[in-house]
């Protein structure tokens, strides 16, 4: 991305980006990316993730490479608004797992002059819409759609395909839990779990 500009010179000038896809799909790793450019250009930056999340670390955002980046664990977007004090750039991780209330909060930020760079799944594993990401991803100035590798034809991959019959929308999981698949492949594996189900029932 071209966005670390220098903000010394200027007024400040809020925005919001969004990185969106499916499970593996280099989401986080594109985020911490972006948030390590910040800090190598002497900005203010805080980091932020849902309190749930705690599959690596308790207070770090983690990439499925195991890349890493301090973070603050927060239970609910105010709490954002409330730590933000004093800063130039603030990253959201995992943002499908926090309350619509994520959409005012960044649009405050970016009205105060702060760069919201934010990372979730656009689709639950049903397929739908998940949390407030859609919201985002129509009010931000600039959406980075990342696509992972489809495990079973190699194709891109923008759903993510829950291999448990577990049915609570969230369920934190790696890829004992999760496969990325591809459209096609998605609807076949629902299907087929669709027949198992009726099988043993």
């Amino acid at each position: 991305m071209f966005l670390e500009n220098s903000i010394n010179d200027m007024p400040r000038k809020g925005w919001i980006e969004v990185i969106a896809g499916s499970m593996f799909s280099g989401k986080t790793e594109e985020l911490i990316r972006r948030l390590k450019r910040v800090e190598i250009s002497k900005q203010k930056v805080e980091i932020f993730k849902p309190q749930i999340d705690t599959r690596y670390s308790e207070d770090e955002v983690v990439s499925h490479d195991a890349n890493t980046i301090r973070s603050t664990p927060v239970s609910s977007p105010m709490n954002i608004l409330l730590l933000a004090n004093d800063i130039d750039v603030v990253g959201i991780d995992e943002a499908q797992f926090f309350d619509n209330g994520l959409v005012e909060v960044c649009n405050k930020l970016a009205n105060s002059g702060i760069r919201v760079i934010v990372a979730g799944l656009d689709m639950d594993f049903q397929g739908n819409p998940f949390g407030p990401i859609p919201a985002l991803m129509a009010i931000a100035e600039y959406v980075t759609k990342v696509h992972a590798i489809c495990m079973r034809c190699g194709n891109l991959a923008h759903f993510s395909h829950r291999l448990s019959d577990a049915d609570k929308l969230v369920l934190l999981g790696e890829k004992n839990e999760y496969e990325p698949l591809c459209r096609n492949c998605y609807n076949k594996a629902v299907k087929e779990q669709k027949i198992k189900k009726n099988e043993s029932s």
